[in-house]
């Protein structure tokens, strides 16, 4: 999984999830995260990452998007529902976004993101949203990893496994 999918329309971004993804009950299954990744920023950490020969995880499927403002819930959702087991949005630092305030409406979205799909059951984790630069070539392998190998813990998102959930009793302890 080392191509890297450039700014993809959703049937493209389906169909190459679809065929990445393992079947759980049919082969040993290995966790597909998707990482949708900022053309300026966290795009060029991971090229930064490959050419200092950093670890990355293999099931690390990466995917470039001109800004993590771009990555809404629909394409969130759709990915987890194409096959992904977890999803890493990775932007610009606050501040540092290049189109001014993308990073800013990223994060209010993961709030949002993460919000609804623990209603649906999904855990929290399987969607995290982080901020690497280009010079962050160890930061971006160390991300990778540490996503990787939480999504793993959870377990496949097919057979329904969402992760263990928060149980709040009826008083909100």
């Amino acid at each position: 999984m080392t191509d890297v999918l450039e700014d993809p329309d959703r049937e493209t971004l389906e169909s190459v999830i679809e065929s990445e993804a393992t079947d759980p009950a049919t082969e040993e299954w290995t966790p597909l995260v998707v990482a949708f990744l900022c053309n300026w920023c966290s795009y060029e950490g991971a090229q930064t990452a490959g050419g200092a020969r950093k670890t990355v995880p293999a099931n690390v499927f990466p995917v470039r998007v001109m800004c993590s403002g771009r990555v809404d819930y629909d394409l969130v959702a759709k990915t987890l529902t194409d096959g992904a087991d977890g999803i890493l949005v990775l932007g610009c630092h606050e501040g540092d976004c290049h189109y001014k305030t993308g990073n800013y409406l990223t994060r209010k979205r993961h709030a949002l993101f993460t919000a609804v799909l623990q209603g649906l059951g999904v855990h929290e984790d399987r969607v995290r949203l982080d901020w690497v630069s280009a010079d962050e070539g160890e930061r971006y392998a160390t991300v990778t990893r540490e996503m990787a190998a939480r999504v793993r813990e959870l377990g496949p998102l097919a057979d329904g496994n969402s992760g263990p959930t928060t149980e709040v009793t009826a008083d909100g302890d």
